[in-house]
């Protein structure tokens, strides 16, 4: 049987479809690229905030057609909308065969085979607090040299605009000999950087080890063979440690990058909002990073429109962005989910103002990351290969303050052949926007070199 993937919404939900894909294949389901072949397809979804629930559902009725144009005899909901909305689906999307939650995904190939034996929807839905234990050879689908290493599940921190933790449940990590099997499968496969996700990674083993573990981690998955680099996402500020900043100081594949959700800068809204940081603690954070960790990139995320967000509000999160210049800054407009605090909350600010004061911070953003790439003019720093643009002749690559997807990219132009996971060390010679352009100075010579 083919099967046709279509994975929505995070990095981490990617990581769970990998998983899938792999368990698929190991039970003799074929995976294919072409959603008019397949006999069955999947839809990863996600329901984190209204558009994203809005492309899941729109996903659903597209991929719905092929059971009339094609080949489809199931057609799969899977994951975080297909967890929340079970039942609506079941009614509203009859076209669905098969629902599959977030901790649902084990054994799918029986849960498919039965679909195609009886009539009806088949769900399996087990317990949000239930962790499948993830299979430490999977594929990895980046299409690049780098994978998503999904280090924990669920969280607990029930920020009153989340939906989350009811459909991901408690804070789970994974246990950290999986941890390392993966990393070491995926070197094996061609896999050079390791991305580290989970809704918090910071809060990584306390629920198995009784301690922080993320720097114990650090340092296991740096023993790695073929692995340079080493990124850490999604590090709640109030949890960052002194132990896990020595970590990142002390070895070399650690990159000097952290991605740190910090969602606002006036304190009346991050209490609202149930963060656990007020804008002084972030304001310490951020400069005790940089005292640290000199060439650290930090990356960020804020919301702006959340319920009650004043014109003062708003003019605290700007000058909290102007004063942090963070390397890296995404802005959502507040979604008004159901089943959250936030949601019932008192004046609920219009769409219009929302995309406002989004616009506004990140044109503030855009001037910032502009004259920071404009400073690097000249800096070397190693770039990993991603690809090449043979129109315009030019290899494709990130440093290490670059994510892919979320950041920038480094372009260069060199008689060399290059390949998808090459290392080089650049100068860069000149600045374009959020992307830099540099020039080749030597080969990879196996030596790391921050």
């Amino acid at each position: 049987m083919n099967i046709f993937f279509v994975s929505l919404g995070c990095d981490k939900n990617l990581v769970d479809s990998e998983m899938m894909i792999t368990s698929l294949r190991k039970d003799s389901f074929e995976i294919i690229d072409r959603e008019e072949e397949a006999d069955i397809i999947v839809v990863n979804t996600c329901c984190f905030i209204g558009d994203a629930k809005e492309e899941s559902i729109n996903t659903l009725l597209e991929m719905a057609a092929y059971k009339e144009d094609g080949k489809c005899k199931l057609l799969v909901a899977a994951g975080c909308l297909a967890q929340r909305y079970h039942q609506e689906i079941r009614t509203e999307i009859p076209e669905v065969d098969v629902i599959i939650g977030t901790m649902g995904y084990e054994k799918m190939g029986r849960t498919l085979r039965k679909a195609l034996e009886q009539k009806g929807v088949v769900e399996s839905l087990k317990s949000i607090d239930y962790l499948p234990t993830p299979l430490t050879d999977r594929d990895n689908t980046s299409g690049g040299s780098y994978a998503y290493l999904k280090i924990a599940e669920g969280c607990d921190k029930c920020c009153t605009y989340c939906i989350i933790p009811k459909v991901r449940g408690h804070y789970r990590s994974v246990p950290m000999e999986n941890l390392v099997q993966q990393a070491r499968h995926l070197a094996e496969n061609g896999v050079r950087e390791l991305i580290l996700v989970a809704q918090e990674t910071t809060l990584y083993g306390t629920d198995l080890y009784g301690e922080k573990s993320l720097p114990k981690l650090l340092e296991r998955l740096s023993e790695v063979e073929d692995i340079r680099w080493i990124r850490i996402l999604y590090c709640y500020p109030e949890e960052i440690t002194q132990e896990l900043i020595d970590a990142i100081k002390k070895l070399p594949k650690v990159c000097h990058y952290l991605d740190i959700p910090i969602q606002h800068g006036a304190d009346t809204i991050l209490k609202k909002m149930g963060r656990r940081t007020d804008r002084a603690q972030l304001t310490q954070m951020v400069q005790h990073l940089r005292k640290e960790i000199p060439d650290i990139a930090l990356r960020t995320t804020l919301i702006t429109g959340f319920p009650g967000e004043t014109q003062e509000d708003f003019e605290a999160l700007q000058e909290f962005v102007k004063a942090m210049r963070f390397d890296r800054l995404g802005v959502f407009t507040y979604s008004q989910e159901e089943d959250t605090p936030a949601a019932e909350m008192e004046d609920q600010i219009p769409e219009e103002l929302k995309e406002e004061r989004r616009d506004a911070i990140m044109a503030m953003q855009q001037e910032i990351a502009f004259e920071k790439n404009e400073s690097r003019i000249g800096q070397e720093m190693d770039v990993m290969i991603e690809g090449y643009l043979p129109d315009d002749d030019v290899y494709v690559g990130r440093s290490y303050m670059d994510a892919p997807d979320v950041d920038g990219f480094v372009f260069l132009s060199t008689s060399w052949h290059l390949v998808t996971g090459d290392y080089v060390r650049v100068q860069i010679v000149q600045a374009q926007g959020y992307d830099l352009i540099g020039e080749v100075i030597e080969e990879d010579d196996d030596e790391f070199t921050k």
